[in-house]
């Protein structure tokens, strides 16, 4: 069995960040990821990302990735796990992972769940035919392995993905015919939105997805007007010709390993779903184990930058690894309390705050 002071969960913006921070002050640190390169969602994001100098604003998410990954591999303390499955945690701190097809044991004396999340899907008579894609599955599909995944378009989601990713395919060719959303409001950011309708994108606001129609495949869609309640109104119906329907409708976080370890979990829908109850170090009421990214709440790229930094931090100082932790973890929140400012996140910080009533 191998042992390290800190082991981090996921090889995306947050655990990179987390690793990053932990390894920088002295902690021997190993992180752990499925796929066969780090960066996670970052490898497939073309788009300059929003924030401060600090999280390379003005930077597009696949150099980020590069970034990162070059400045942890400098650090000599700092393992790498690539191919390699998280399988369960337990309480004596030992970590089981799938690696080159051998099961091995990590003791871990801090761990951090920067496991991501997965992409919602959405209920309707032929959603499982071939042609309704997560709009991340058609992200990497464009960006990582150049291959439109059709030629017509339905995006279903206004948030920040559904406004880039649908931006993304009109640049690849693809035509986007649509965007329907089934809030009165657009949820992304006015920059997203106001591109895609630059380049004749229209964008639906209460409407949404009553069927899909096709035999093999997707053929076309049919949209139809929500009321207040969020059903269908009948006699509201259209049909969009499209081969494909593009699901940006959510994310839920990934936290499995989370409750297998013995976190205290709470339904926060602001943020997702089941999330784990931390504090602003981001150590969850497992002490050793600290959460960041999506996996503590769904926010933007830049954000879980920040908590993976603070997760860092956190886990070090726990080990003594750190002692100029008060002032860097400060600067790190402040940066937090920046990107959660204005109206588009007043939703996250409802969430954050359900989460700081449940902390014991």
């Amino acid at each position: 069995m191998t042992a390290y002071d800190v082991v981090v969960i996921g090889g995306g913006p947050a655990g990179l960040c987390a690793a990053i921070a932990a390894a920088e002050h002295g902690a021997s640190t190993c992180i752990v990821d499925r796929q066969d390169s780090l960066g996670g969602q970052l490898v497939k994001q073309t788009h300059k990302f929003f924030g401060s100098k600090d999280e390379l604003a003005g930077t597009r998410g696949i150099e980020i990735a590069r970034i990162l990954s070059e400045r942890l591999a400098r650090l000599k303390n700092a393992t790498v796990l690539l191919e390699a499955t998280a399988l369960g945690y337990y309480p004596d701190n030992v970590l089981t992972v799938e690696h080159g097809g051998a099961f091995k044991k990590i003791h871990a004396s801090s761990l951090i769940v920067a496991t991501g999340a997965s992409e919602r899907m959405l209920a309707f008579p032929n959603n499982d035919l071939p042609g309704v894609y997560g709009a991340g599955a058609a992200q990497t599909l464009m960006n990582l392995h150049g291959v439109r995944p059709g030629d017509t378009v339905l995006m279903v989601g206004a948030g920040n993905i559904g406004l880039i990713v649908s931006y993304q395919l009109r640049q690849a060719g693809v035509n986007v015919a649509a965007v329907v959303e089934a809030a009165p409001v657009i949820g992304g950011y006015a920059v997203h939105a106001s591109k895609i309708r630059r380049i004749g994108i229209p964008v639906l606001t209460r409407h949404s997805v009553k069927e899909v129609l096709g035999r093999e495949a997707v053929e076309s869609a049919v949209i139809w007007r929500l009321d207040a309640s969020w059903q269908g109104i009948p006699g509201t119906e259209s049909v969009v010709q499209c081969d494909v329907v593009c699901l940006a409708t959510g994310l839920t976080p990934l936290v499995e390993i989370l409750w297998q370890a013995g976190c205290r979990m709470k339904r926060v829908p602001e943020l997702g779903g089941h999330v784990p109850v931390s504090d602003e170090n981001m150590q969850t009421t497992v002490p050793g184990v600290f959460v960041a990214g999506d996996a503590a709440g769904v926010e933007e790229a830049s954000a879980a930058m920040l908590t993976g930094r603070l997760a860092g931090l956190g886990a070090a100082h726990r080990l003594g690894c750190c002692p100029e932790y008060g002032p860097l973890s400060a600067e790190a929140r402040r940066g937090l309390a920046s990107l959660r400012t204005g109206p588009t996140s007043d939703k996250i910080r409802a969430g954050l705050q359900k989460l700081k009533e449940a902390l014991p």
